[in-house]
């Protein structure tokens, strides 16, 4: 059977190994050479090949493909003082280019709306670190 069509039990969308080491390459290729967020990414990452195999780690537990990923990714987001909430915006832009450059239009829908939900989860995570001690709660 076509490993493109056929999902395994916990899968959230099809997709293979191959199309997601696929899109993380062609996402990080642009991401270094982006002005806002090149700067940042290089503040913290060091050894790319290892780093994108990490986040092809990560997307494979995302998706429901396979375990294998250990990490946190929201307290590693909130470590990096140099990421602002603004920076999702363009990220998420990014991301989503690259999914429909590589993917079947189903597919790269269903990726997107998990990372967006994603992106969704650690931006808040930054909005609250970002918050100053002596301000007053937001309520909307």
């Amino acid at each position: 059977m076509n490993q493109e069509r056929s999902l395994k039990p916990a899968q959230k969308f099809p997709i293979t190994s191959s199309q997601i080491d696929l899109v993380v390459a062609k996402f990080y290729a642009r991401l270094r050479i982006h002005p806002d967020l090149a700067p940042i990414f290089a503040n913290h990452i060091e050894d790319w090949p290892p780093h994108e195999h990490k986040i092809s780690q990560f997307w494979h537990n995302a998706i429901g493909m396979k375990r294998g990923y250990t990490g946190n990714p929201q307290q590693t987001h909130m470590k990096a003082r140099d990421i602002k909430t603004a920076h999702f915006a363009i990220w998420l832009a990014i991301f989503d280019e690259v999914l429909y450059d590589c993917l079947p239009r189903h597919t790269a829908q269903c990726w997107s709306e998990l990372a967006h939900r994603i992106g969704r989860a650690l931006k808040i995570s930054i909005a609250q670190r970002d918050i100053p001690t002596d301000a007053p709660p937001q309520l909307s």
